[in-house]
């Protein structure tokens, strides 16, 4: 007999039956109708799963230097990986995959300067935790083009590379901290870190483009697959003002004083007098951007380190007085020391208070006399009107300079004692830009223009440009005729048996300047630093004296001189000044203004275009140039200076024929080499810094526009390196 609940049984099933059959379809209804799964539309899904999508990614903006010399740029490394899993080698015969893990480490490790039991260690840990793919750490990462084609002429299988952009600098140290640098942050995306690589960053940073089609389930491109693309906007190009040869003049000289004085710290720049235009910026010490290692300090010194300046702070009190009137040169005042007040402390001249007796202020300014600027601003010009022409010159502000990480000076002047100190470069503060803007009145006939790096912006695919700048002028301190006469006055210093300047003069040119000593504070006695060669040596220089074309500022804190005999510092800066600034006037075709110039020391390149490769030669031995001829065509195709400019029997010159071998460059620089890359257009790459001591390419072997050249450089012995001193000298002799 049944049971009451064996009889409702199979009625509770069907009911339950059926409500799960109405749910299941209905939730397909719903599916068919929707296209959608929890919010998630089946259709864009689909279209997802058969989807390729990739990222093409935008090229960083190139910076130049003012005539187009790549500065920072990208530059494609490759990423090394090894392919283990056995799945992807469909042909035996075509194996791509790892086939022999010991013969792989024994080739591949010493080129990319692993150990091969390392790399060995990898690949078998890979295949035993059944990984896809092994890397290999820094080893296998930014390979160069030559190591790639080293690696693949193994024919190993189952290896395989990833092209990478990074940023490269081909100059390594040169202008690095005005350059700046770039790498690649969390997300692989290179940006700019400092100096002008993140001033200039949101122009140089393009747009990633993008390319998506349709595949079938082994990956293969359908015949029909909806392809889109959306093309990469590769950054814009940004020209600077620095110039080259000017830069590596300037890189140059501070390398063979830091060589020689291993000075705590260097700055210097040179700037168009009349424009604003920074052709040179540096600082030691320097880092090479593309292999930096430890860097203590990454700020511009030259915008961003205030300090107190010594003397040349002098122009701008003797500026000030004499565009007053209260400047009487003849007029006679007792040197040594000085107190202004009872209640005032004394200062001293530098000589250690003793003076020079009584002379005349323009002995006291050639001298670099304290008194004399000092009482020239308490007495002559009075504390508010002295002030007034020292904000005037924009010495408490910024430049403006177009760099991240400017700092501004700080006018000390709050008592008597500070105003009279201030007069000659004691307690106020102020950075070489600050000096050289300020300087650009005295150069300008009292126009002060404001300094500048960025010459222009240029659209990357258009060539058009989106901006360029010019001459600004920010203020006009003095009249022309004070400038005019303040120039007098500091040519005197370099001319005057007197003056402090007289290691600074020019062969062929006037110059018009100030020397400084000064002093450095000491936080630990609140005082200053004592003991030979504790100070910041300094020179603020303009030439042609008559009509600045360049004003050039140096510092050079706490070099390691001689004081058994005792060598000044300012053999230093003397050295560095005299170097680049007759050079750079000679490049810039700016005409010697000295009378006694002997025309013989400059010669004019002789016209090579479409000449005989002989005749040219010896056109440029009889000007007593001995000319670096590349190949054996009897033709000139060209030649590392244009006809008609104005060179010295120094200037190294390469005739390229039509018919280029590769020269011996061993012991060439970096600037040498350059030059031949862009001559021949070579792609070039190199490693190390100093002079080149290897190349890829022996001599003799023919050579043409794309030929691969890998130079190795080694920084120079201490012998060799005072022969580059003295051949540095012979230059300015």
């Amino acid at each position: 007999m049944k049971t009451k609940t064996t009889k409702w049984m199979p009625i509770v099933w069907m009911i339950l039956f059926a409500i799960g059959f109405l749910i299941v379809f209905g939730r397909v209804l719903y599916i068919q109708v929707t296209g959608e799964v929890q919010g998630v539309s089946l259709t864009e899904l689909a279209e997802e799963k058969r989807t390729n999508y990739y990222t093409i990614p935008a090229k960083r903006g190139t910076i130049f230097d003012r005539n187009g010399m790549p500065l920072a740029e990208d530059k494609i490394v490759y990423r090394l990986y090894a392919v283990l899993d056995e799945g992807q080698t469909i042909n035996p015969e075509k194996p791509r995959h790892i086939v022999d893990i010991d013969e792989a480490a024994d080739k591949i490790a010493p080129i990319i300067g692993m150990e091969p039991s390392e790399m060995k260690r990898r690949m078998v840990e890979g295949k035993e935790e059944e990984r896809f793919q092994v890397e290999f750490s820094n080893y296998g990462k930014e390979l160069t083009q030559t190591q790639k084609e080293e690696i693949e002429a193994l024919e190993i299988p189952g290896i395989y590379f990833e092209e990478e952009p990074v940023r490269f600098y081909p100059n390594g140290t040169f202008a690095s901290r005005t350059i700046g640098l770039a790498q690649k942050n969390d997300e692989g995306k290179i940006v700019g870190i400092n100096g002008m690589e993140n001033y200039m960053d949101e122009y140089l940073t393009g747009q990633d483009g993008s390319i998506s089609y349709q595949r079938d389930k082994y990956n293969f491109k359908l015949l029909n697959p909806n392809e889109v693309l959306n093309q990469a906007d590769d950054g814009e190009q940004v020209y600077l003002t620095i110039d080259q040869k000017v830069q590596t003049l300037l890189e140059d000289s501070l390398s063979v004083i830091e060589e020689e004085y291993e000075p705590t710290k260097m700055s210097a720049v040179v700037m168009h007098a009349k424009t604003g235009e920074v052709l040179a910026m540096s600082n030691r010490p320097s880092y090479d951007p593309n292999n930096f290692g430890d860097v203590e300090n990454w700020f511009n010194d030259v915008i961003s380190n205030p300090v107190e300046q010594g003397s040349t702070f002098k122009i701008f009190t003797l500026a000030a007085a004499v565009n007053e009137g209260v400047w009487r040169g003849d007029e006679y005042f007792k040197s040594g020391s000085y107190k202004a007040g009872p209640k005032i402390k004394p200062i001293s001249d530098h000589n250690g208070g003793r003076g020079w007796g009584s002379i005349t202020y323009l002995e006291g300014f050639q001298r670099s006399s304290n008194v004399a600027v000092a009482k020239l601003a308490y007495e002559k010009l009075g504390s508010d009107k002295f002030l007034e022409y020292l904000q005037a010159f924009d010495l408490d502000k910024e430049t403006g300079i177009d760099l991240p990480g400017e700092v501004p000076g700080r006018i000390l002047f709050d008592n008597p004692i500070e105003q009279i100190t201030t007069s000659f470069g004691q307690g106020t503060i102020t950075t070489p830009i600050q000096i050289v803007k300020g300087s650009s009145a005295i150069a300008n006939g009292g126009e002060m223009v404001k300094p500048y790096l960025i010459k222009k912006i240029v659209d990357s695919e258009t060539g058009e440009v989106i901006e360029e700048k010019s001459r600004e002028v920010v203020g006009q301190p003095i009249t022309k005729e004070s400038a005019d006469q303040v120039l007098d006055i500091m040519e005197s210093v370099i001319t005057s048996e007197a003056g402090t300047g007289k290691v600074f003069g020019l062969n062929d040119y006037t110059v018009a300047g100030k020397t400084a000593t000064a002093q450095i504070p000491n936080p630990e006695t609140r005082g200053y630093k004592t003991g030979w060669g504790n100070y910041i040596y300094s020179f603020i220089g303009m030439a042609p004296a008559e009509d600045p074309q360049l004003i050039m500022y140096i510092s050079v804190q706490q070099p390691d001189l001689d004081e058994e005999t005792y060598e000044p510092g300012n053999v230093t800066t003397s050295f560095i000044f005299k170097n680049v600034m007759e050079n750079s006037l000679k490049y810039l075709n700016i005409e010697p203004d000295k009378e006694e110039v002997k025309v013989e020391n400059l010669k004019t390149v002789p016209d090579w275009k479409d000449k005989s490769t002989n005749n040219v030669v010896e056109a440029f031995k009889e000007m007593n140039i001995n000319p670096i001829v590349i190949g054996d065509g009897e033709r000139v195709v060209d030649v590392n200076v244009k006809p008609g400019e104005k060179i010295t029997t120094a200037q190294k010159v390469l005739i390229v024929t039509n018919e280029p071998t590769m020269p011996n460059i061993i012991g060439w620089s970096l600037k040498d080499l350059l030059t031949l890359k862009d001559l021949i257009e070579l792609d070039i790459e190199w490693i190390g810094s100093g002079f080149i001591h290897k190349q890829s390419i022996e001599p003799g072997t023919s050579i043409q526009s794309g030929s691969y050249l890998m130079a190795e450089l080694q920084e120079p012995t201490n012998d060799t390196k005072k022969v580059n001193k003295d051949e540095l000298e012979e230059q300015t002799e």
